[in-house]
């Protein structure tokens, strides 16, 4: 009999050696360690939580209208005159300084959502007043440009599932015994690949952070596709890729963590087609796939280590994101890839809008479903 979506699935398997990402938390510390994070925290409702009873079935398909696709492409609603612009390279990244997010009209957003595509992350300074507006506040702005994911494994926002918070604090034990056992921290990712919808807009949002160090590398991915010869890119065209969160969930039960969905997988396309600028755009990652349709086992491996491999090593279609306190950036999910170094305190919120099809994927403008809208503060 198949195990129904509405019940854990019984996973056994052995204790990990170390955590399965370093950057985020899976259970909650010892009572008085947690009492001292609430009294010293500037932030303390931010603070990650493991809620019994929460269980999340699979997001049924629906349909997405990108709001991009509404803006006025002058942007006059977002970058207004007492707005400073600063580009972080010539091709990538938009720097805001004067921008208000929780006081955007709905056109502002339409126009965020534009310069999101075209620029692939935004980064907006001094947002101490939308980071003080509260849970409920932004998870009803990030619900402007998709359906909000849930955390299948993660600390959340209580009240709040839709929340990933990344939070690293006093943990050096953990620390030096992930590094017995693994070379760096870091892993080029999409968040929630897995999702049948994967992310598409995604927020992030700085609580607390060093003062030097946990800056976050964004990698363009269809420049990447751009650099290919048209042999290769003709090739992975033709590919299709099973993104799973089964080593996700095995962890964290391995663990002894909050489990609150199944695992999924989700065959996407290798290469997508972007919706608003139509752009195409690699679409894999070092963390949720796990096996590539068209291709045999070996073939496959050098394939596929050779595009990571490529886009690691591609500086010049990369730009790097120095976070500053109080600061959010949003990037855009499909045509993008970001690895990032440990963080003291950030939030995550996804919001699916792109559909996932068995076949080559072209998002047109006239019709899309879904991708994934993410906030990490």
């Amino acid at each position: 009999m198949v195990p129904s979506r509405t019940e854990p699935l019984d996973l056994e398997v052995p204790e990990p050696k170390v955590s399965y990402d370093i950057n985020v938390p899976y259970n909650s510390g010892p009572e008085e360690y947690e009492r001292r994070l609430r009294e010293t925290s500037e932030f303390p409702d931010y603070l990650p939580v493991w809620e019994e009873g929460l269980w999340f079935d699979d997001f049924p398909i629906f349909e997405y209208h990108d709001p991009a696709l509404r803006a006025d492409k002058r942007k006059p609603h977002l970058l207004t005159d007492n707005v400073k612009i600063q580009s972080v390279t010539p091709r990538m990244g938009t720097i805001l300084t004067g921008v208000k997010l929780e006081a955007l009209s709905q056109k502002a957003k339409d126009e965020l959502a534009l310069l999101i595509c075209e620029r692939k992350f935004v980064v907006f300074r001094e947002q101490l007043d939308f980071l003080n507006a509260g849970p409920q506040f932004q998870v009803a702005f990030m619900e402007y440009f998709g359906k909000l994911s849930r955390q299948p494994v993660t600390g959340a926002i209580k009240g709040f599932p839709q929340f990933h918070v990344i939070h690293r604090d006093g943990n050096e034990k953990e620390i030096k015994t992930f590094f017995k056992h693994k070379m760096t921290t870091t892993i080029w990712h999409h968040d929630v690949s897995h999702e049948r919808q994967p992310p598409g807009y995604i927020m992030l949002g700085i609580l607390a952070c060093p003062e030097i160090g946990g800056d976050t590398v964004v990698a363009d991915t269809a420049m990447a596709y751009q650099r290919l010869s048209p042999v290769f890119q003709d090739m992975i065209n033709k590919l299709k890729v099973n993104h799973t969160s089964r080593h996700l969930i095995a962890h964290a039960r391995a663990s002894k963590g909050t489990v609150r969905s199944n695992p999924i997988d989700s065959i996407h396309p290798m290469v997508r087609v972007h919706p608003v600028t139509g752009e195409k755009a690699i679409y894999y990652n070092a963390e949720f796939p796990d096996e590539v349709f068209g291709l045999k086992d070996q073939e496959a491996e050098v394939v596929t280590k050779f595009l990571l491999d490529f886009i690691s090593k591609g500086h010049d279609f990369q730009a790097r994101v120095h976070w500053e306190k109080n600061s959010v950036v949003m990037f855009d999910g499909r045509t993008t890839l970001r690895k990032s170094w440990m963080f003291s305190l950030l939030i995550q919120i996804t919001a699916h809008t792109v559909l996932q099809i068995r076949g080559p994927l072209i998002m047109t403008p006239v019709h899309k479903r879904g991708t994934s809208f993410v906030l990490q503060l």
